[in-house]
């Protein structure tokens, strides 16, 4: 007697989600054992190679920034009642959405009104601990099941009254090789009086416009104060040429590698980092390098942000820890002469530096709680989604 096959709808609406998404699938056909999987959704070349039927291409839906959403709205509509209606007719054992939660949660909204038995799960929390936190209680009718990427997220999710939220743990969790010098490595790494430093401006163009020159002048301070450092920028190959523009008026110039490989050597060597707030900070931390971390955006964005953020910081290693050990700098406060003293206080041996490496190995000690992969750990609590919903629904 044949299997059932074992339905899994899929909604990644960009090239990280792509990424967990194949993960998801890779480990979902080893707990599967002998059980097809049957693959339908919205994914990119990544989950193509894993036997995903696409409704649509990606394409159409990975869009960033406001106004590039507004000039594709009509389209973006579009392709969210066509995932919508597609999962409807596939009905699926499992509706999973990634990432991208202006759309995918929109179609698991649709969804949940089209078939209202079907298990829906959402992988990586939306951060409405930070702002628009509203969002959290307007998700429980129709998505089941939050997949957590930051230890704090379940805690944060049930005093808003969100879905039921469980920690799987962070991808980066794996990357730890990759992020930690060898022997040799690590020797240039202790080397404070040529040390190498990073600079992250970012990998959006509204970043680097507005953080760009006081990093300029804050590595022109450091090498006046430290002759030998050196300093590389790792950036994202559609921005390498803008960001080679930027700096050639520097009068201390970076060297601009690309390429995840070339980031993380660097990363690895890098005695300090100077960083735009984001995932970086939390890859930083990760690696163990003492990092000082800025941010400036338009005045309407700072304005909207001081209105809509709740928090007294927005660095992913300060949440997990709950302490402010990595300094930042928002808005007018990101001033070459901060930034300097901020870096050359965690440059040398001291208070500062010994501060934040102490704090970073909380920060991993806390990732760590969910155990070593992510993608076993969502399949399993997918699969205890599943299991529930089908039990509540024969009234066992």
């Amino acid at each position: 007697m044949s299997i059932r096959p074992f339905r899994l709808f899929i909604v990644a609406g960009e090239a990280s989600g792509d990424a967990l998404g194949a993960r998801f699938v890779q480990q979902l056909r080893r707990d599967l054992g002998n059980r097809p999987l049957d693959l339908r959704g919205v994914g990119g070349e990544v989950l193509a190679a894993e036997g995903l039927e696409s409704v649509f291409l990606q394409e159409d839906i990975a869009v960033m920034g406001f106004g590039p959403v507004v000039a594709r709205l009509p389209l973006l509509l579009r392709r969210i009642s066509d995932a919508a209606k597609a999962a409807a007719a596939f009905a699926p054992d499992l509706m999973l959405t990634i990432d991208a939660p202006d759309f995918g949660l929109r179609v698991d909204k649709k969804l949940r009104r089209l078939k209202p038995a079907v298990p829906i799960a959402h992988w990586v929390c939306p951060s409405v601990w930070a702002w628009r936190q509203g969002r959290a209680r307007r998700m429980r009718p129709h998505v089941d099941r939050i997949l957590a990427l930051l230890p704090f997220e379940p805690e944060a999710l049930a005093r808003l009254g969100g879905p039921e939220t469980v920690y799987v743990g962070h991808p980066l969790i794996e990357r730890l090789d990759e992020l930690r010098p060898d022997v040799d490595e690590a020797r240039l790494r202790a080397d404070a009086a040529a040390p190498l430093i990073l600079v992250l401006p970012g990998s959006r163009g509204s970043e680097i416009r507005h953080l760009m020159p006081a990093f300029g002048e804050t590595i022109a301070r450091i090498a006046q104060a430290l002759p030998q450092a050196r300093f590389v920028l790792p950036a994202v190959p559609r921005l390498a040429d803008t960001i080679s523009q930027v700096v050639a008026d520097w009068s201390v110039k970076p060297e601009i590698v690309t390429g995840e490989a070339a980031k993380l050597a660097a990363f690895r060597q890098a005695r300090a980092a100077l960083a735009a707030s984001g995932t970086v900070t939390l890859e930083l931390a990760l690696a163990q390098v003492p990092t000082v971390a800025a941010y400036r955006g338009a005045g309407w964005e700072a304005a909207l942000a001081r209105r809509l953020i709740k928090l007294p910081t927005v660095i992913l290693p300060n949440l997990i820890l709950g302490e402010n050990i990595v300094p930042e700098f928002i808005q007018d406060e990101v001033t070459p002469d901060a930034l300097t003293q901020a870096l050359l206080a965690v440059i040398p041996e001291g208070a500062a530096r010994t501060r934040q490496l102490d704090g970073f190995a909380g920060v991993e000690r806390e990732m760590h709680r969910a155990g070593p992969s992510p993608a076993a750990n969502a399949v399993e609590a997918a699969l205890a989604l599943v299991e529930a919903r089908a039990a509540a629904a024969s009234g066992r």
